[in-house]
């Protein structure tokens, strides 16, 4: 399609916004583009319908068929409310939770999602403000729910709003439920067919009952509360970094027995601006840095904190020479992992039915620990809804005792059914107790497992290819990924390569092609190398972003090479990328 047709066809698309049956305000922000000389907001905002994916919505907010707006987020609504009554007919009384992040529009979503449900017949339990994404999925659970949603856009930057619909189990959907949703949303082709007027009747405002039912549940999780006792004092500075995590963290920590939690004041203040930082995202240490600053100031060993929706960690830890490091998901998962292990094993609680769970872009250290101390390992998509169908398959049979993904997520309990980090949070500084109590701090600990179980590095790097133009090079991207692939990385020949959009696994030293035992297809690539390496490539399913995952081995003989192996490693993933062109 030519530029001019493009351009012609997204002004007959927005002169359909300008009719009657939209709201004044969003009339006006049509007419502004169309009357503009410069047409790319108008293109940008109409020249596709934004898209009710297997992870919900996701967008830019403002007035346009592919914006977070009163009408997108209505269709959505309205299409999920259709696929549950078809659903649950033997119910008498259908109902959902609804809750919603800090984000500029968050609340005036959450009650427009609420209305929508209720005016379809269906009950509503909405949160009386912004609450962590994973009470929301512990509330389907406790309450007993059929569905739920979660008005969030995780750590995206403040332009950006989303919808995160869950299904009975407290997990976001997968198949059938996520491909059948989207057709119903897919339906609702006219705001016409989008009921807007409430039944105030079936609106029920939760709050406080759950958060003391979350926080008892979460505490039940500590596996050394003497730990906890004997180091109560512990500096721990934790931040919010504007969002959630100021409900409920703060309180779990005390109820833990940690009762020296400062508070980075600025970031308690709740704002959909995020005022103080360039991105929400703990996993930038942009994000960290007036915790750490706060840490110094106290002289806190110890930074933790959470994303806006509250499920996301960070962490930051103090290295023998007093300098404060930023711990990525791969090691905080690794970290928790292996102190769950471990004490379950003191404990004498590990059976052989025991089992973790990973993505398949998370540090292979984990499968490592896992092996050693008989505990299985499941590999699985990115996106803890496929960590959520392997707990899900195995509730039944086996015990889970924690999973996670590089992404900062993690989960060690199985009554929510998504990230948190307000469990993990809590175990992080248990963590940190039960290392004190044999004499070390974090980094210490983390460079003790490495030297026990290998060492590994890793890094993630997003390509950000925003719009029509960047969607089109991503896949380019792929697409010569896939017909070109390298032979080496970084000096070392790649010995297999695993493409999950066929599922197939192809050994390059013998020809050999097995199938992946995976449940569905994703557009992600792997190269293997024979020294170890791991490279994992995969577009954002919810970002304009490709993104790429490289973890190197190192052989590691003693504590003491831990720096100079970090320089090492980091040289040879410059190397691994340079020779990928990213």
């Amino acid at each position: 399609m030519s530029n001019q047709e493009l351009l012609k066809a997204v002004t007959v698309k927005a002169e359909k916004w300008l009719t009657p049956q939209y709201d004044e305000t969003t009339r006006s922000e049509v007419k502004k583009m169309l009357d503009s000389d410069d047409k790319t907001e108008l293109i940008e905002s109409f020249y596709k319908d934004l898209e009710f994916g297997t992870g919900g919505l996701r967008g830019i907010m403002g007035a346009g068929s592919n914006r977070m707006n009163k009408y997108t987020v209505g269709a959505a609504t309205q299409g999920l409310a259709n696929y549950l009554k078809d659903c649950f007919k033997e119910e008498d009384q259908i109902s959902v939770v609804v809750g919603h992040d800090v984000r500029n529009n968050s609340r005036n979503f959450a009650e427009l999602t609420a209305d929508i449900f209720s005016a379809n017949g269906i009950k509503v339990y909405l949160f009386d403000g912004p609450c962590p994404t994973p009470e929301v999925s512990y509330a389907i659970r406790k309450l007993g729910c059929q569905s739920g949603v979660m008005i969030t856009a995780s750590h995206n930057p403040k332009e950006y709003n989303g919808y995160k619909a869950y299904w009975s189990d407290g997990a976001q959907m997968i198949a059938p439920h996520d491909v059948k949703t989207i057709e119903y949303v897919n339906g609702i082709t006219s705001v016409d067919q989008i009921k807007f007027t409430p039944n105030k009747n079936l609106i029920v405002e939760i709050g406080k009952d759950i958060d003391k039912l979350f926080l008892e549940d979460i505490h039940k999780l500590s596996l050394d509360p003497e730990a906890d006792k004997r180091h109560h004092d512990m500096k721990i500075v934790y931040t919010p970094i504007h969002g959630t995590g100021k409900r409920l963290m703060y309180d779990s920590l005390k109820m833990w027995g940690f009762d020296n939690v400062i508070h980075v004041e600025e970031q308690d203040i709740q704002s959909g601006d995020f005022p103080t930082v360039v991105s929400p995202n703990p996993e930038n240490s942009e994000a960290m840095t007036m915790a750490v600053e706060k840490a110094k100031e106290t002289g806190a060993s110890l930074v933790l904190a959470s994303d806006p929706d509250a499920d996301r960690v960070g962490l930051v830890v103090r290295d023998k020479a007093g300098n404060y490091q930023l711990v990525n998901g791969n090691q905080i998962c690794m970290l928790l992992l292996y102190y769950i292990i471990t004490k379950n094993a003191e404990k004498n609680l590990l059976n052989g039915s025991e089992y973790c769970v990973k993505t398949i872009v998370t540090t292979e250290a984990i499968k490592r620990i896992a092996d050693k101390n008989n505990v299985k390992c499941f590999d699985c998509y990115t996106g803890f809804k496929w960590i959520a169908d392997v707990i899900r398959n195995l509730e039944s049979t086996s015990r889970y005792i924690g999973g996670g993904e590089e992404s900062y997520g993690f989960l060690a309990e199985t009554f929510v059914r998504d990230k948190d980090s307000i469990s993990a949070n809590s175990l992080i500084a248990e963590c940190a107790a039960w290392a004190a109590d044999k004499g070390m701090n974090l980094y210490e600990l983390l460079v003790n497992i490495y030297a026990e179980y290998g060492f590994s590095r890793e890094r993630g790097v997003s390509v950000v290819r925003p719009g029509k133009s960047g969607a089109d090079e991503i896949v380019a991207m792929m697409k010569n990924y896939r017909e070109n692939p390298p032979k080496e990385l970084a000096g070392s020949p790649v010995t297999c390569i695993k493409d999950y959009l066929d599922l197939n696994c192809k050994n390059l030293k013998t020809g050999e092609v097995e199938k992946l035992d995976f449940p569905t297809t994703s557009n992600v690539l792997q190269f293997f190398t024979e020294a170890g390496d791991k490279v994992s490539i995969r577009p954002s399913g919810t970002e304009p972003k490709i993104k790429f995952y490289v973890e190197v081995r190192e052989d590691m003989k003693s504590v003491d090479e831990y720096e100079n192996l970090v320089i090492k490693a980091e040289a040879h993933i410059d190397q691994v990328l340079k020779e990928l062109g990213v």
